[in-house]
């Protein structure tokens, strides 16, 4: 009996293919579940800056940002405007590399108002 070769060859090309165009996929679109937008307050701003070094040295490129530990218990957030109520910041979200940076850049640029929260469009600094 002959072992036909030739439809094996074509069966690991074929997978092999298929993981490249799998692989280039996920590159190309590597953080489907990073945040757009990122609401945050002058303390979380604060905390994410100190910690920046740590997000920044992350092996993946899908980077998750805890910053729930930062929040200080004592102090009585201002009380909201009757027109309109500041969004709630976000404490945990992903990003990814290019995202960290331009957070990053964007809550260190002279006289960014935070407070009592901001919205970052995380996409802006491309």
């Amino acid at each position: 009996m002959k072992k036909s070769v030739f439809s094996w060859r074509a069966t690991v090309a074929g997978l092999a293919g298929g993981m490249l165009l799998i692989a280039n996929a996920s590159a190309q679109d590597a953080c489907g579940l990073c945040a757009k937008q990122v609401v945050i307050n002058s303390e979380l701003a604060t905390c994410f800056l100190d910690q920046y070094d740590q997000f920044a040295k992350a092996s993946s490129d899908a980077i998750v940002v805890d910053l729930s530990g930062c929040t200080s218990r004592g102090i009585v957030e201002a009380l909201p405007s009757p027109n309109k109520a500041p969004a709630e910041p976000d404490m945990q979200f992903i990003v990814s590399r290019p995202q960290l940076a331009c957070l990053k850049k964007q809550l260190e640029t002279p006289g960014v108002v935070l407070d009592p929260s901001a919205t970052i469009e995380l996409d802006s600094c491309k």
